[in-house]
Order: C-alpha cells, then sequence, then structure tokens
C-alpha cells in the first residue's frame, strides 16, 4: 500500500514558526511522502519562504510541492523555491520526481497551473494582448504537466501536483464568478491525454469547508442539544467556513500588499467559530449515545 499525506494552502507567515512542526514530524507513522499543492506562503516574501522551508526541513518523508499564487505575489518565488530546495523539499514546475515506496516507485509529475475557466464559460487565445497572454500562460503549463506525466509512463503510480483545479467539481462553495480564476479545463485535458492516477490541487478553499458543512447537517438533528445549540451548529461552520475565506481574500486584497492587514482576524475568528461548532456536535452526539 502506497500512502500520500497532502496539504495545501496552509500560507505560512513570518510569525508562522512551530505552527505545523510536530504533526509534519509525526508523518512516518501515517505516510510514504507528503505533497504539498500550493501557497505555502501568505504573500510570498523571502521571510516566509525561510519560516516554511524550516517547518518542512529534515522530515521523516520525502516532501514534495509547488508553489500557488500567493508564493508568486511579492515577484520573489525564485527565493521561495531556493529556500524550500535548501530545506530538502522537491518543488516542481514542469518537472518530475519519483519516489520509491517498498518496491513500487511513484512518480509525480507538478506545475503550479492557472485559471481559465472551464467548458462552456473559459477564456481563449483570441482578442487582446492580456487575454492572449493569460490563456496561454495556462496552454504552457498544461503542456508541461502533460509532456511530465508521459515521461513517467513507467512508474508504478503516477500523480499530477497542481495548485489550481483541473476541473470545477471541486470547486463547490465557491462562487461560480469567480471560476475562471480558479482553474482551467486545459490542465484537466493534459492529465486525461497523459494518463494519471490521482490529481491534487488547491487553491479553492471554500469548498472543504462546504462538504463539512453538508456532512455535519444530518448528524445536527440527532444530538441531544438545545434548540439555540442545535441552530447555532447547524450554521456554524457554514458561516466560520465563509469567515475564513473571507479572511484570506480581503486581508491581501491590495495589489500592494506585502503582509496581511487587519481583516486576517476573520481567519481566526472563523476557526473558532469552526471549532466550537464542531465540538459542540461532537458533544451532542456522545450525549444522545
Amino acid at each position: 500500500m502506497i500512502r500520500i499525506a497532502a496539504v495545501a494552502d496552509i500560507h505560512f507567515g513570518a510569525d508562522s514558526s512551530g505552527m505545523l512542526r510536530a504533526q509534519f514530524e509525526d508523518l512516518t507513522h501515517h505516510a510514504d511522502m507528503l505533497l504539498v499543492a500550493g501557497d505555502l506562503t501568505k504573500c510570498g516574501g523571502p521571510d516566509e519562504g525561510a519560516v516554511v522551508a524550516r517547518e518542512l526541513t529534515g522530515l521523516p518523508v520525502p516532501v514534495v510541492a509547488v508553489l500557488g499564487n500567493h508564493d508568486y505575489h511579492s515577484d520573489e518565488q525564485a527565493t521561495v523555491r531556493s529556500h524550500l530546495e535548501d530545506a530538502g523539499v522537491t518543488v516542481l514546475e514542469g518537472e518530475t520526481t519519483t519516489v520509491d515506496v517498498d518496491g513500487a516507485r511513484v512518480g509525480i509529475a507538478g506545475t503550479k497551473g492557472f485559471g481559465g475557466g472551464f467548458a462552456g464559460a473559459c477564456g481563449t487565445d483570441f482578442g487582446e494582448p492580456e487575454m492572449k497572454a493569460f490563456v496561454r500562460h495556462t496552454m504552457a503549463l498544461a503542456e508541461g504537466l502533460e509532456h511530465g506525466l508521459r515521461s513517467l509512463e513507467g512508474c508504478d503510480v503516477r500523480v499530477a501536483l497542481l495548485h489550481y483545479s483541473p476541473v470545477r467539481d471541486t470547486l463547490a462553495g465557491e462562487r461560480a464568478e469567480i471560476f475562471p480564476f480558479l482553474g482551467s479545463y486545459l490542465l484537466a485535458e493534459a492529465v486525461d491525454h497523459a494518463g494519471a492516477d490521482l490529481a491534487l490541487h488547491g487553491h479553492a478553499h471554500a469548498g472543504v469547508i462546504t462538504l463539512l458543512s453538508l456532512i455535519c447537517q444530518p448528524f445536527v438533528d440527532a444530538t441531544r442539544l438545545s434548540p439555540a445549540w442545535r441552530w447555532f451548529v447547524r450554521i456554524g461552520v457554514p458561516v466560520s467556513g465563509t469567515l475564513i475565506s473571507a479572511g484570506f481574500f480581503f486581508s491581501v486584497l491590495s495589489p500592494a500588499a506585502t503582509e496581511p492587514n487587519r481583516a486576517i482576524s476573520l481567519i481566526y475568528i472563523g476557526a473558532v467559530g469552526l471549532a466550537v461548532s464542531v465540538v459542540s456536535l461532537g458533544i451532542g452526539l456522545l450525549r444522545a449515545r
């Protein structure tokens, strides 16, 4: 059995040192490798890159990553990548790597990817130079991904590691109007043409909370909680998820931002609300036994 641990959008800042180190160090008991699907930093600053690199240094399993849009924000992506590689992380952009697990070879092709949208609502290589440049960038990255996957055809398992989404199905919970900025069908075509056993991506945050919200809803009625607490739990998860997503977005909304503004407090408020909601649900279910 091949065990793959995956994470994305950890958004480390200069003050994030140690936040995930204990969990990462415990990976040897649960996984054969760690794949990171981009947005390792908040704004892509060299200091943030150094912090997340220290977090990933010397882990007991191989670490493979792609960068995300946040890692490009400060135009220091080369420095962020250098910090990660110095820490022993394999960073891919149109490149491949392999990891051997108990005699099986896992091939990983990686790219940040880019936007453009999905079938029926997508950008095309036509019109103004800016529009053509937008779509052609995605096309180039998709071609690199396809080439990388094809070069891994001798591997027992092939994985496509991206930041932007190759399909719209994993964007549930995000506003449909921003789908073109969350991924592109061109990435999915690359995976389909070359073949892959697993495709992983990050970038879209709201879908995870939406899925958690849907999972929680049927359990609320089975709890032994007061009507007020049931109401709180029922709306607490989706509202908390919305606050977390809003905090990520609005804290770096300014094009000139080099660090998050005070809107980042929404993330912490949402995290507390999410924790209280889920813990309350768990207590209610335990009381109902």
